[in-house]
């Protein structure tokens, strides 16, 4: 019997078995006995311990921007690991790979002169974040600025911070408590007047800090509304509010540049990364941080303080050199002017599809990402059920949406079938 086999009986209110891993972000009930097993990945495609080939239309969760099984990657690692696993970077300790990975970041980063912080993945980087930016204040005398604000549909990880700040309710639901840590604030996703009035009404002089990512991800892929973002940043500047950018999404060219504050043409004080750092051939993420954040840290004096932070795994050598070799690919195979090209692929493809299809809402593209919107008649989690048996994944997200991510390499054949697979999925499920 396989793990996905193993399942008791399904009547109601029974116990349901299966296997020993308890699956991330899921209903067990419903998906016991469902999973698909992903035993194998080479570019584009992923196959399934069944045998089934299936396009990569999410690339993992938003991650595998250069495809599986890179062959030069596979070789980084395995050189590394020969040489080094890896060594901590704590005090006076540090590795070659983490050094260079430093440098080669603070290169392309979004911020000029940023320092690197680094640890373990997305939802490290914001809890960094959230702390450095009451610290902060707290060391520049300023203590009531406490609260953070974050954006409604916003997604930020599940560690305790991330969970505090989500803007998707059924993220923070059921811990007993509006947030696990205290000081956090909800913020219109849109309108900016709300902003403006969340910001008087809490007061400026408590707000440490307003978290957002420039394209909301899980929240249905939402691109900002025009001026939206300069909204934010104005109001932040005047109001004496760190701007923290979320870009564990679309960092490292999911927008068509580096990342997508340049796109939009932001100055934030600190921006967290994750994902596409190493195309998600092993866990790494970080902060990128402002000088007028880290320099008073660097002061070479006895009353100088100390950020206590660190993760065993910061730094990490081999997906130090991971990161480097996945860069460096990035950069020699033009893949981030591509991803332009991708994206308006991407938009003629979904525009047509939306012409053609009575119960596609809305589609949203920015970068190559793109959401489909579906009317409330249909299910998108059956529709992405039936776009896998058709050997496509999507992933439905908040609002009724259909996510589309596929890796960087692909073609822009591999595009327009991908969308015409979900454009029968939604027929056939519609038909139902």
């Amino acid at each position: 019997m396989t793990l996905t086999e193993s399942t008791a009986a399904t009547t109601q209110g029974a116990v349901v078995d299966g296997p020993a891993l308890w699956s991330a972000q899921a209903h067990m009930p419903s998906v016991v006995g469902r999973q698909l097993v992903i035993e194998r990945g080479e570019g584009s495609y992923v196959f399934t311990s069944d045998g089934q080939r299936l396009f990569d239309g999410t690339a993992g969760l938003w991650h595998a921007n250069v495809g599986h099984s890179h062959p030069e990657i596979a070789q980084a690692a395995y050189d590394q690991m020969l040489q080094l696993e890896t060594y901590h970077i704590f005090a006076r300790y540090s590795n070659d790979k983490a050094l260079a990975l430093g440098e080669k970041l603070a290169q392309i980063a979004p911020i000029e002169r940023a320092k690197v912080i680094l640890n373990s993945g997305g939802s490290d980087a914001i809890d960094v974040a959230c702390k450095l930016a009451r610290r902060h204040w707290q060391r520049e005398g300023r203590s009531t600025k406490k609260v953070i604000l974050s954006r409604e549909h916003a997604y930020h990880g599940l560690h305790a911070y991330g969970t505090s700040i989500a803007g998707l309710p059924f993220n923070s639901e059921g811990y007993g408590t509006d947030s696990l840590v205290p000081e956090t604030a909800r913020i219109s996703f849109n309108d900016l007047a709300q902003v403006e009035a969340t910001i008087a009404r809490i007061g400026a002089e408590n707000i440490a800090a307003l978290v957002t990512e420039p394209i909301q991800g899980t929240g249905g892929v939402n691109p900002p509304e025009p001026g939206y973002l300069e909204g934010l940043q104005r109001l932040c500047t005047e109001h004496e509010i760190l701007l923290i950018v979320d870009e564990v999404i679309t960092g490292f060219g999911r927008t068509g540049e580096w990342f997508a504050s340049q796109r939009y043409g932001l100055e934030p004080d600190m921006v967290t990364f994750a994902k596409g750092v190493t195309s998600g051939y092993a866990p790494l993420g970080g902060v990128f941080v402002s000088p007028r954040l880290w320099e008073p840290f660097y002061v070479d004096a006895p009353d100088t303080p100390i950020l206590r932070h660190g993760a065993t795994y910061a730094g990490h050598t081999t997906a130090a050199a991971i990161a480097l070799k996945h860069l460096e690919i990035v950069e020699r195979e033009n893949l981030i002017p591509r991803v332009r090209e991708l994206e308006q692929v991407l938009r003629r493809e979904l525009d047509a599809l939306a012409q053609r299809c009575e119960h596609v809402v809305e589609v949203r593209v920015a970068g190559f990402l793109g959401g489909v919107q579906l009317d409330e008649r249909l299910d998108n989690a059956r529709v992405a059920d039936r776009a896998v048996e058709l050997g496509f994944i999507t992933r439905p997200l908040r609002g009724n949406t259909l996510q589309l991510s596929p890796p960087f390499i692909v073609s822009d054949q591999e595009v327009a079938d991908y969308v015409a697979a979900i454009e029968q999925a939604i027929t056939e499920e519609a038909a139902r």
